[in-house]
């Protein structure tokens, strides 16, 4: 049992032959994301039915700490780092990465930048889910401030006599919103609405049925 708990022996890999980590240490998950715990992906994982309650202790506390990390989801490639990680001697963290079910199973050598630290394909797949799920909720706040934005651009123009076929078109409110956007950065009063009405007529951008 031993020798299966042991790994083979390690070949130490020049830096050039790393892969490249894909995130940078600009992409930070703050407070409102989360890295999503898969239940069903865990128990059915070979830590999880052949390793100790130690090391799947530690695996999980890892893949925790791994979050608060820079570049998010990596590790340092550091046994003293590692050990004050998982609270233990640096003797103990060189026995626990030589196992071959031991907590740093699956976690491979990358390059971020100039340095070299430890990623892990599940931990990085699941990183990039909260980043892209992150972007797709402030994208959809934006989307709708567009939108409430342009509906009231449509109800000024038409208060300021513009046909209601006119105001419908969606190229034209698109490129009136962001000309106002540009140009008025406060609130969008009945002037700066006329303006806007007066830009768009002298760049043609109202077809025949304007009024």
């Amino acid at each position: 049992m031993a020798d299966r708990m042991k790994a083979p022996q390690l070949m130490v890999v020049p830096d050039s032959a790393l892969p490249v980590y894909p995130l940078t240490r600009d992409e930070r998950l703050d407070g409102n994301s989360f890295v999503k715990w898969q239940t069903h992906r865990w128990l059915s994982s070979r830590t999880y039915k052949l390793c100790s309650w130690e090391v799947q202790g530690m695996a999980r506390a890892l893949f925790d700490l791994s979050q608060h990390e820079s570049p998010v989801g990596t590790l340092p490639d550091d046994e003293e780092e590692l050990a004050v990680m998982l609270r233990c001697d640096v003797r103990r963290m060189r026995e626990l990465r030589a196992m071959a079910l031991g907590p740093l199973r699956n976690w491979v050598p990358c390059l971020c930048g100039n340095e070299r630290r430890l990623m892990h394909p599940v931990v990085l797949e699941q990183v990039r889910d909260a980043l892209e799920r992150r972007a797709m909720a402030d994208l959809s706040k934006d989307e709708k401030a567009v939108a409430i934005r342009q509906q009231r651009l449509r109800k000024a123009l038409e208060k300021e006599g513009i046909s209601k076929d006119v105001v419908a078109d969606p190229t034209l409110i698109a490129r009136m919103d962001d000309w106002l956007a540009g140009q008025h950065k406060g609130n969008r009063t009945v002037a700066v609405y006329r303006s806007a009405i007066l830009h768009a007529a002298n760049q043609r951008w109202f077809g025949p049925a304007a009024h």
